[in-house]
């Protein structure tokens, strides 16, 4: 339990530079060994509890787009209800491996990123 709570920590610090959370957190659960029916209600409240924390300051100072955000609500209700029925009724193992996929192809993207901003650093203007 502390080793979920720690990284949760972790990722919740990530998300809010970018990284997302359900995959790696999906990862640390298949990792511990745990039900992967237990990933997503620690998904869920660790994003909503983290959301509700770190968007209070956006807020407050009116610094969000409201078209953007209302897009990103609608597109996350349509989310949860695909998930509830489409992602529920697969199998596991397909699962498993999606879930793969996304890990692999995100961190494949960070790791281009950063190798691009490195090339770029080391480029000297005169």
């Amino acid at each position: 339990m502390a080793v979920i709570l720690v990284m949760s920590f972790i990722f919740g610090a990530l998300q809010t530079i970018g990284v997302g959370f359900y995959a790696p957190c999906m990862a640390m659960v298949y990792a511990l060994g745990m039900h992967p029916l237990t990933a997503f209600p620690i998904m869920m409240t660790a994003t909503a509890m983290l959301m509700a924390a770190g968007g209070a300051r956006f807020v407050k100072q009116n610094a969000y787009d409201r078209k953007v955000s209302f897009s990103l609500t609608i597109a996350g209700v349509i989310g949860v209800f695909l998930a509830a029925y489409v992602v529920k009724s697969l199998p596991l193992l397909i699962l498993r491996w999606v879930v793969l996929g996304v890990v692999l192809y995100t961190s494949g993207w960070m790791f281009r990123s950063a190798s691009r901003k490195e090339q770029e650093s080391k480029i000297i203007v005169v």
